[in-house]
């Protein structure tokens, strides 16, 4: 069942590319936020509190979908307002327990329930997948992604240009892996390891919600998943410092205004992808690696971050994917059943094969 007309709630950096991206693509887009963007926008507009249930239900009335650019915490009532509705949802939430509830209300959803959209869970989670199914046998599938200034400066190396919230969340909630065949929860900030990209040196440690659900699908079938966040070296030492030593932990949206205070968003930045399995094809052991370094580039109209377009193009994507009907358009949408030539095939996800 083909849709035109789709909600974008959250008109931040990430949210109002979507909304660009899918005014683009052909979609009737209405945007919302609690306040009105300062620059002019080729799609309506509408100032609405996003915390309302009452709100959501008399707007949601009016459109076939929704996309959340909200904070983690909202998208719940967000989704539970457009199962109500009857309408086809997607989000972006690394929230572990956030996509469990939204998992709960797919069973009886007469559309598509489609969380994890962004690029960790959404995309590496895509290209993971496409590297499993090569394989007759696969023994481990690593999945490593960062979003890095191109200039790093102090002993952080380290600009928030993505979601403060959502960096403490990953930082601090355990993590899901399977290690030997086991599905086990480990602690985030541990399991330090070091690779390169175009020869720069990073390190990678553990950050939760990563993976979406490829520890469901894959468990028994394949024998070690983790999902690993990368940085400059020294970057996981310090957090830890700050968040168990200074004991920030207790204090998450203290510590995020602390961060982003002390590391702003920067425009040159770059988002690293790196994905690598291992396992059997015709009786011989094999590697696979998907290794890509992704800037700024100039689409909607102006340049846009890497993290922002490497995001929001995840999303839309998918949801150029549902509307042609390459998807399912109800139930739940896991992000490791989305192909990724299909993927790379719509007009938005064309942006990834650069």
């Amino acid at each position: 069942m083909s849709f035109e007309k789709i909600a974008v709630l959250g008109l931040g950096k990430v949210g109002k590319l979507a909304a660009k991206l899918l005014h683009e693509s052909g979609f009737a887009v209405t945007g919302y936020d609690v306040r009105t963007p300062r620059e002019k926008l080729p799609f309506a507009l509408k100032k609405t509190d996003l915390a309302s249930p009452g709100a959501l239900a008399g707007e949601f009335a009016r459109v076939e979908a929704v996309l959340s650019c909200l904070p983690y915490h909202l998208n719940v009532a967000v989704a539970t307002a457009a199962h109500t509705a009857g309408i086809h949802y997607f989000d972006l939430t690394e929230d572990v327990p956030t996509t469990k509830a939204i998992i709960e209300l797919s069973t009886s959803s007469k559309a598509l329930m489609a969380p994890q959209c962004g690029l960790a869970p959404g995309f590496v989670g895509i290209v993971g997948a496409s590297q499993i199914a090569l394989f007759d046998n696969c023994r481990s599938i690593r999945m490593r992604v960062g979003a890095l200034p191109q200039h790093p400066t102090g002993l952080l190396g380290y600009a928030f240009n993505w979601s403060p919230q959502g960096v403490v969340n990953e930082y601090l909630n355990d993590c899901e892996v399977i290690e030997e065949g086991v599905h086990k929860w480990v602690s985030p900030m541990e399991w330090l390891e070091t690779l390169y990209i175009d020869g720069i040196k990073l390190e990678a440690f553990t950050t939760s919600g990563g993976l979406g659900t490829m520890c469901e699908t894959y468990l028994g079938k394949v024998d070690n998943i983790d999902y690993k966040t990368m940085r400059y070296p020294g970057h996981m030492a310090l957090m830890n410092f700050f968040f168990h030593e200074l004991l920030m932990r207790e204090q998450r949206d203290i510590a995020g205004q602390i961060l982003v205070n002390a590391k702003p968003p920067v425009e040159d930045d770059v988002v690293y992808v790196h994905v690598s399995s291992e396992g059997e094809i015709d009786g011989r052991l094999q590697r696979k690696e998907f290794v890509h370094g992704y800037r700024p580039i100039e689409i909607a109209g102006a340049q846009q971050t890497a993290i922002a377009w490497t995001t929001s193009g995840s999303v839309v994507a998918v949801i150029e994917m549902v509307r042609d009907g390459t998807l399912a358009n109800r139930g739940f949408l896991k992000q490791e059943d989305i192909p990724l030539e299909s993927f790379m095939a719509t007009r938005t996800g064309s942006l990834f094969r650069h």
